[in-house]
């Protein structure tokens, strides 16, 4: 038999929220915050990958216009 995981920070702090009761217009408002936040968390990450790779809009164009085949160009299907 399995040996149960202890939880998580988050999940004990989500544990505290179940005890008590919420409203909808609460509930929909947390539901939005943590969406949000973690949305902003990979913005975050993405932007410092995007400057520590040197990516501009110039690199966008051109990933753009790959060729996207998984065969050589010069190769006959």
């Amino acid at each position: 038999m399995p040996t149960a995981q202890p939880l998580s920070n988050l999940q004990q702090e989500l544990l505290k929220l179940y005890a008590s009761n919420i409203n909808d217009d609460d509930l929909e408002n947390i539901r939005q915050y943590l969406a949000n936040y973690f949305a902003n968390k990979a913005i975050k990450e993405a932007d410092g990958l995007w400057d520590a790779k040197g990516y501009n809009n110039q690199t966008v164009e051109q990933w753009l216009n790959e060729d996207s085949k998984p065969y050589k160009k010069d190769e006959e299907v």
